[in-house]
């Protein structure tokens, strides 16, 4: 089974752990890519030092034989931690459709942080859209230990939804009961 190799999809590889310095030049912009074009913004981002997130997970494909590749969890979205140098760098790509300004800057860090734990854990993800309110629930035990989210029932499994609030969508893991909490 052949694997085509990981691309890079985060940059530099701390940059979801810690705090970030107020008041700072730097901020969150959500770049929209032109179709397919994920990767190709990364490579740039990577070659010009620019801080970045592209989601990544991995997928198989059947042709003649099983094919493993890593495709992006959220088509076209790539988010990233620059300055408004950067942000025109990366629009002089050629490879950005258009630009999500985020209001809340420090809860799409917790949401994307959180997203790449639930990546981390290898579990198969299912990506969920224009997300509903349910139970707040947290992981009490096991890998995803501390990952907040909110409860799905799907034909009669239980799963956990950790959505990035700011682009209506999310990705949700089977889990069992038992290892969740309700959140107050």
């Amino acid at each position: 089974m052949p694997i085509l190799r990981e691309e890079p999809s985060i940059f530099p590889e701390s940059l979801l752990e810690g705090p970030f310095e107020e008041p700072s030049q730097r901020q969150w912009w959500v770049f929209y890519t032109k179709a397919r074009q994920e990767k190709a913004v990364a490579r740039e981002l990577v070659a010009h030092q620019v801080p970045f997130y592209l989601p990544l997970v991995k997928k198989n494909t059947y042709r003649r034989r099983k094919v493993s590749s890593f495709a992006p969890l959220f088509p076209g979205y790539v988010f990233v931690w620059g300055s408004e140098q950067e942000r025109v760098r990366v629009l002089k790509t050629n490879r950005i459709s258009r630009i999500l300004h985020v209001e809340d800057q420090q809860q799409l860090v917790h949401d994307l942080g959180q997203l790449r734990q639930l990546i981390s854990s290898d579990a198969p993800l299912t990506v969920e859209s224009r997300l509903e309110a349910g139970d707040r629930v947290r992981v009490r035990h096991g890998g995803l230990m501390g990952v907040e989210g909110v409860v799905l029932r799907r034909r009669g499994e239980t799963r956990l939804l950790v959505s990035i609030d700011f682009l209506q969508q999310g990705a949700s893991v089977e889990i069992d009961d038992f290892l969740l909490e309700p959140l107050p």
